[in-house]
């Protein structure tokens, strides 16, 4: 395999897993934006989060496949004519993770490892992995953001199981010569996000005049990335990145979940006193931070400051109303607040 990915051309198809979700319908329509001479295949299962509506405009660009990554028959006859495969599916939660791991590590470590099998046997000439700065483990206050290089120390499931399949992605490399190429992505938020995670929590709890509950005394720190900016970045990995590579992608703008909660009571013009401070969960991360500048060496800018990404983002959510209510009327979502009300998400 080469250093970089060969050249895709009009006859060039992809594979987009977890393509039903947040991020990975956003990068789906970068790909239908930005490339439209390739094809484009999606699988997705459509768990909870999972919704085809994410998907309704781009109906007329991609061929969808319904199936679990952990599927070896799904797989390969997904994979078969493919050039490229991004992996987007994976379950996210960090408290989820907390109830019951298991599901974590089918879909995030098994899976995977049913991908990098199908990617050998089919000779995909470049496989990305869609990782997390969680990793990385809890930071410091004053640390430097973690490089790539930083050893890793997961805290949670969750992060745990993304870090045991970057180690398969990087044995597929290193074994078996496999082109591979991860990106460590951190918080991401926008349009369409499920609404269990903190931002889409808070706006939609505001709209319904509902308590904004944020973990402990709400000084938790993230790097909020808006998912334009991601999936650009995402895109210019798969096409740019070393074989073998991997590539942090954050914003270089931390900030608290109680001032992530302020500028949504701000910008809503809604009532303080909704915040709510709830108890802490197990182990909960302080800080995560990442150094971007590998991925700013092949070109990735970030175009979105926060405030402006949250006004728009909120926008989004008070003109879509059915989207987010279908959800959060809907079975999964109501049982999972009932058992774990006040979950501010990751």
């Amino acid at each position: 395999m080469g250093d970089i990915m060969p050249s895709m051309n009009d006859s060039s198809t992809i594979l987009i897993t977890g393509a039903a979700g947040f991020i990975g319908s956003r990068y789906v329509r970068t790909v239908a934006e930005d490339h439209p001479d390739w094809t484009i295949r999606v699988l997705d299962l459509l768990t909870y989060s999972g919704n085809m509506a994410n998907l309704d405009e781009l109906a007329d660009d991609i061929t969808f496949i319904h199936g679990d990554i952990a599927d070896v028959d799904v797989v390969d006859a997904a994979m078969q004519g493919c050039n490229a495969v991004v992996n987007f599916a994976a379950e996210s939660h960090v408290d989820r993770s907390l109830i019951d791991s298991r599901p974590f590590i089918h879909t995030n470590v098994e899976g995977v490892q049913v991908l990098l099998d199908a990617a050998m046997r089919h000779d995909i000439d470049r496989f990305l992995h869609i990782s997390t700065d969680e990793v990385y483990g809890d930071l410091a206050p004053t640390a430097p953001s973690s490089l790539e290089s930083d050893r890793f120390d997961p805290r949670s499931p969750y992060a745990a199981s993304k870090a045991a399949a970057e180690h398969l992605v990087q044995a597929a490399n290193y074994s078996h010569g496999l082109n591979t190429v991860m990106t460590r992505g951190s918080n991401t938020y926008g349009p369409r996000q499920y609404p269990e995670k903190i931002i889409p929590l808070f706006v939609t709890n505001t709209l319904e005049g509902r308590p904004m509950p944020i973990y402990g005394d709400g000084s938790a720190v993230r790097d909020y990335m808006h998912v334009d900016d991601h999936c650009r970045g995402i895109d210019l990995v798969l096409q740019k990145g070393q074989a073998g590579g991997v590539y942090n992608l954050g914003a270089r703008m931390e900030i608290t979940a109680k001032a992530v909660a302020e500028l949504v009571v701000e910008i809503l013009d809604g009532d303080p006193s909704m915040i709510q401070f709830v108890k802490d969960r197990p182990a909960h991360d302080m800080r995560y931070s990442v150094d971007s500048s590998a991925a700013e060496a092949l070109g990735w800018t970030q175009t979105c400051t926060f405030e402006d990404g949250l006004r728009r983002t909120v926008q989004w959510y008070v003109e879509n109303e059915a989207w987010w209510k279908s959800i959060r009327q809907g079975g999964d979502f109501a049982a999972w607040e009932s058992k774990q009300y006040a979950n501010s998400g990751k």
